[in-house]
């Protein structure tokens, strides 16, 4: 079975203090109504994994997604929504940076950009918390079906430079629609967790963290 297809729902939290303490974690962001929902269900394999709001940053809570072998994928709140009142929205992005960097049992990050609006400002603040911690961060520029073919290599090279070759970074392209792309999200997250559960095998210093109970 491939990496997503056994991904089962496990629990819902809506504060940090009540993240589980055991397990190695890929967190899932992007702006709302960037199509994360859509991009978790695809690789899911699974119409209603993660729910799909037409309303941009309706859902405010950290879902928990469970892969077997203490693998977790969480869904992160949307963030850049414009729905919710200002001190709601600041009050989740607070918690959002405490999380991306303080957060030992993340190992990496999977960023989901529109391919038609990437790297928007929220997006590089998102990217400015996270690749101070030196884990690996994947940009999933979605609903690349919406570009013509010479608009999505314009669009991938774009993002690309943008990391000018930092070995922590990794850009593709994903349609959910066409469900194109889902292999090497797989082969991408699957090489994170060997690594990670390596590290943890070993002892070393980098998973020391994980299932403590200090910080988040």
């Amino acid at each position: 079975m491939s990496l997503f297809r056994g991904l089962q729902f496990l629990t819902t939290v809506n504060d940090l203090s009540a993240l589980p303490q055991e397990g190695l974690e890929v967190a899932f962001a992007g702006r709302s109504n960037a199509g994360k929902s859509s991009a978790i269900n695809t690789l899911a394999n699974h119409t209603r994994l993660a729910f799909v709001s037409k309303t941009p940053g309706r859902t405010q809570h950290i879902n928990y997604f469970d892969f077997g072998n203490e693998r977790r994928l969480v869904d992160l709140p949307g963030y850049g929504y414009a729905e919710v009142p200002a001190n709601v929205r600041a009050h989740w992005e607070k918690l959002l940076g405490h999380y991306l960097v303080n957060r030992d049992n993340l190992i990496g990050l999977v960023l989901i950009m529109d391919a038609r609006r990437p790297l928007t400002e929220r997006d590089r603040r998102m990217l400015d918390w996270f690749l101070p911690t030196g884990k690996p961060v994947h940009c999933l520029l979605t609903k690349s079906d919406k570009l013509s073919n010479q608009e999505k290599i314009k669009t991938l090279r774009t993002v690309e430079a943008e990391f000018k070759g930092d070995p922590r970074v990794t850009v593709q392209l994903f349609s959910s629609l066409k469900k194109q792309g889902v292999e090497q999200v797989e082969q991408i997250v699957g090489t994170w967790f060997a690594a990670a559960q390596q590290d943890v095998a070993a002892g070393d210093d980098h998973a020391g963290g994980i299932g403590s109970t200090d910080g988040v």
